[in-house]
């Protein structure tokens, strides 16, 4: 077995300019090339219809059902400020103890 030394000196070097840099997602970025059309998809001849695929639909009603559902909700959400409660807790102790609670100017 010849020495290390010797076999050191056989290894080929490559220099770091030449391998180029190596990002941590282990290598350049990949993206597909834009091909000018809308979403990549080329347009229906004149007189044809776009087909949808399967999963369109159900996106559709999926995300604007749930949009709508977020609006009525926020609609019918219950009032739990802090200025809220304290006006319900001031009525009622004033009613507790006999006063009134609506501003009645003297004349």
């Amino acid at each position: 077995m010849p020495p290390t030394s010797s076999l050191r000196a056989l290894q080929v070097r490559v220099p770091r300019r030449i391998t180029g840099r190596r990002f941590a997602s282990h290598g350049p970025p990949q993206f597909n090339e834009p091909s000018g059309w809308l979403f990549g998809e080329k347009p229906p001849a004149p007189g044809q219809r776009r087909v949808k695929e399967e999963w369109e639909n159900i996106w559709y009603v999926g995300m604007f059902g749930s949009m709508a559902m977020a609006a009525v909700l926020l609609y019918y959400k219950p009032d739990t400020s802090i200025q809220t409660w304290a006006l319900r807790e001031a009525k009622e102790r004033m009613e507790a103890r006999g006063e009134k609670y609506k501003y009645e100017p003297s004349s």
